[in-house]
């Protein structure tokens, strides 16, 4: 099937997206490496110095011009196009804090970055065209379909079950929980941001569609999903981020609980993305119809790129947390050429490099963002 205009927009808006939200992850972190040794206060410990670094607020700008990119880009495009496509971002940072931030990608790690971009590739190519929409009611009868609403029914289910019943028993010793949650909102917060964005894009054309009602209502379900989704993202990183600081040997005192010290971020990253991007295609491919008329065999192109994508994301985040992990071990073995270093340097420098690559509360956001598309 060729590949329309459309698609192509929606396309190259995500390229430009994931590239400026990849280049943003580390631009924010010079500037927080900058303030930090400015200031001498981290992020990670109180320190607001970063607020009047230049550099951060470049990358902040970066990460807004990338998020609003992929706005846009599934206005154009469909949801099974842009989604996995958000993986590209996290092969951007991962190439450029290689280089810039000379944080070593492990050989596995370049694997997955060849993996990503080549299941990306297979899932443009295969890409379902989109039926042209006039106006957002049209939207509105897809929304209203009844195989939606009973997938829309089910979700808001499932998230009451795990909110009210699984998250206070076991939602900070199961990881499945709270991603669980997030996903699933995620799912219909990409649904409605694909028809608010829709909506918008008609009525730039002179088509207004902010005098219907259904644009408002789309409008107040993204508020709604998102302000959800970072709540909760906010609870399964933080525990991730506890997890990451007792693996550094630091003090594991500052746990609110002995059950934060259960999740790793290299399951934490993986998991919420497979589970997010899969159902954010299921639910477009129900909703918009994605793959009505398509090929039997251009629909199984597009799940083997999809896994060949979710496959690369996978291994990129294992073999960073291995990289980090192998570095900062509680018997600090010297397992890489950088912490030789460290070690042998002496007079103070250790401590400065530590407090460098220590986990900042602002650097935890910037890999929770890695994932969100």
């Amino acid at each position: 099937m060729g590949f329309s205009r459309d698609n192509l927009k929606g396309f190259v808006l995500a390229l430009l997206s994931s590239g400026f939200i990849g280049a943003s992850f580390i631009i924010k972190k010079k500037g927080l490496r900058r303030a930090a040794a400015t200031s001498g206060v981290r992020a990670g410990v109180g320190g607001y110095s970063y607020l009047l670094e230049p550099l951060w607020w470049l990358g902040m700008i970066t990460m807004i011009v990338g998020e609003v990119a992929n706005f846009v880009a599934y206005a154009f495009a469909p949801a099974v196009l842009v989604t996995p496509l958000g993986s590209l971002s996290i092969i951007v940072s991962a190439v450029l804090a290689h280089f810039i931030l000379k944080e070593k990608l492990h050989v596995l790690g370049v694997l997955g970055c060849v993996m990503c971009i080549a299941g990306s590739i297979i899932i443009v190519i295969h890409a379902p065209q989109e039926c042209p929409i006039t106006s957002v009611q049209e939207i509105w009868n897809m929304a209203t379909q009844t195989a939606f609403l009973l997938y829309a029914g089910s979700v808001i289910v499932l998230v009451f079950i795990l909110v009210f019943y699984f998250a206070p028993q076991c939602g900070h010793t199961n990881v499945l929980v709270f991603s669980g949650i997030c996903s699933l909102m995620g799912s219909l917060s990409v649904m409605s941001v694909k028809a608010l964005g829709t909506s918008l894009k008609l009525t730039f054309e002179g088509n207004n569609q902010l005098i219907y009602p259904e644009t408002w209502f789309f409008m107040f379900i993204v508020a709604t999903c998102v302000i959800t989704q970072m709540n909760y993202l906010n609870k399964v990183y933080q525990c991730s981020r506890y997890r990451c600081i007792t693996s550094y040997g630091l003090d594991a005192t500052s746990s609110p609980s002995e059950a934060l010290d259960t999740f790793n971020t290299a399951i934490v990253s993986p998991i919420y993305y497979v589970m997010f991007t899969t159902l954010t295609i299921l639910a477009s491919v129900i909703m918009f119809k994605d793959w009505d008329g398509q090929s039997g065999g251009s629909i199984a192109s597009e799940i083997c790129g999809f896994i060949v994508v979710l496959t690369g994301t996978i291994l990129l985040h294992v073999t960073k947390d291995y990289e980090r992990s192998s570095s900062f071990r509680g018997n600090y073995a010297p397992s890489s050429p950088s912490l030789s270093a460290r070690l042998c340097g002496g007079n103070g420098e250790l401590l400065k490099h530590d407090e460098e690559d220590e986990p900042s509360s602002e650097e935890g956001c910037l890999r929770r963002q890695e994932l969100y598309p």
